[in-house]
């Protein structure tokens, strides 16, 4: 097995395969970027076009129905339609070492250029440690021109957020785009960083929408989010008569 290994679909034609958009949803905090993405590929309906298999990636397989097993992959998928072409990048895992990350990332950008890519956009969750009642997006390009763009539809510039940095493919895409001319934009939703976040994604889903200019249903989405916030209200009852106890019996 290769280092890293990128399969296309050959049924999918060359033609088909390009877009000038690409979205990057891998699994992270919160899982935002990967709610967001698969929420989108849903919605609108596209197909895998390619699978990216690694070494980097975790030493497991993945137990499928009745018990059959496949190897981890990330997942190339494309649509095509009057609202425009776009790619996804989502998949089971990112890099379980720093140079995977940087390897798998310059393989993910090499591959948006070769398809025609003119901007990225990589989604991801900010964890800042404990719930919060009304999340914001936080945002970072790698382009100044970029800017007022992201600001306009509803992006937030922190200052000096997040502190170390942006991890992972989210932050290393935007990075080493850059040389190749391809704009990147990262959307991060704050979110506690304990549990799936999908009220966070919510947010970053309105906001990159404004961006490609594109209307998606968010109610499936928004679903879950108040499902979740029932149950992360239950933590904080729960929590809050712990310490009560704790009190009382102090």
């Amino acid at each position: 097995m290769e280092d890293i290994t990128v399969v296309f679909d050959e049924a999918v034609a060359p033609e088909d395969r390009t877009a000038p958009v690409m979205i990057e949803g891998l699994p992270g905090i919160g899982h935002v970027g990967k709610l967001v993405a698969e929420h989108m590929i849903q919605e609108l309906g596209a197909v895998k076009i390619a699978e990216i298999q690694s070494i980097y990636f975790p030493p497991q397989v993945l137990i499928g129905e009745n018990g059959v097993v496949r190897l981890c992959n990330n997942e190339l998928y494309r649509c095509s339609g009057e609202k425009g072409s776009f790619l996804f990048l989502i998949g089971d895992f990112q890099s379980t070492s720093n140079e995977g990350h940087y390897l798998l990332s310059q393989v993910y950008v090499d591959i948006a250029h070769e398809l025609g890519v003119k901007r990225i956009y990589t989604i991801g969750g900010y964890g800042v440690g404990h719930f919060i009642e009304t999340p914001r997006v936080i945002t970072a390009v790698n382009k100044e021109s970029l800017s007022q763009l992201v600001i306009d539809a509803g992006g937030v510039f922190g200052d000096g957020e997040p502190g170390g940095g942006i991890i992972g493919a989210a932050g290393l895409m935007l990075g080493l785009s850059a040389p190749l001319e391809i704009e990147g934009i990262c959307l991060m939703g704050e979110t506690s960083g304990y549990l799936v976040d999908p009220k966070s994604a919510a947010l970053v889903l309105e906001v990159l929408t404004r961006l490609i200019g594109i209307s998606i249903d968010p109610a499936n989405l928004k679903e879950r989010a108040g499902e979740m916030e029932v149950a992360v209200q239950r933590l904080l009852e729960q929590e809050k008569k712990s310490e009560e106890e704790l009190s009382y019996i102090g």
